[in-house]
């Protein structure tokens, strides 16, 4: 995992009035829908939160190969309440994929995986709660079978506890830019019918 020191995970708040191209999940998590939402002006991130339904979601160019490619984007339905959570597992280039409701806990969660050369994780209040070490490649742990068990029992109940309506499997399919309706990579949001990549956010 090769990251630059200084990486945003956010995006600026609009000022105006504004239709997101948001990413709507669904269970089991493989298609994903394409929603516009209108975000009218508002103080916060927050308040879009609460009324939409929504958290941010960034992938990071992890190999060092396209100078710390970062795309940002936004979450529907997949009810992230608090805190964030982070795979390095992001298919198909197997980027970084984090999602959040706020730049603290996304850095915490991110540099983490930085840490530990890769892996999954649940950052709640400051703290990860749960991570499997994945640092072969990112892909893998090292570890004995039966210890990567337990850790994965521990994130499976933190991220349950998180709130997602994906599993974590489901999750590390965002980025893979081939299956419908949009995905987000690190070049930015892709909607696959069209092959195009499109702003997050435009005027409404």
């Amino acid at each position: 995992v090769k990251l630059p020191k200084a990486i945003r995970l956010t995006p600026d708040l609009p000022t105006e009035k504004v239709v997101a191209h948001t990413i709507r999940t669904e269970l089991p998590g493989i298609t994903l829908g394409h929603e516009r939402i209108t975000l009218e002006p508002a103080n916060d991130w927050q308040t879009h939160f609460d009324r939409h339904g929504l958290c941010f979601v960034t992938v990071v160019e992890r190999h060092g190969k396209s100078a710390g490619n970062v795309a940002h984007g936004l979450l529907s339905n997949f009810a992230l309440k608090r805190g964030a959570v982070a795979s390095s597992v992001g298919h198909d280039s197997h980027n970084i994929i984090v999602a959040g409701v706020n730049e603290a806990d996304m850095q915490i969660a991110l540099r983490a995986l930085e840490e530990k050369q890769g892996g999954v994780c649940v950052v709640r209040d400051g703290k990860v709660t749960a991570m499997v070490d994945l640092p072969i490649a990112g892909l893998l742990s090292d570890k004995r079978v039966t210890e990567v068990a337990e850790e994965m029992k521990v994130l499976k109940r933190e991220w349950e506890a998180a709130g997602c309506s994906i599993p974590y499997m489901g999750f590390n399919l965002i980025p893979l830019s081939v299956i419908p309706e949009i995905r987000i990579t690190d070049k930015g949001l892709v909607l696959v019918p069209e092959m195009a990549i499109v702003p997050a956010f435009e005027a409404a």
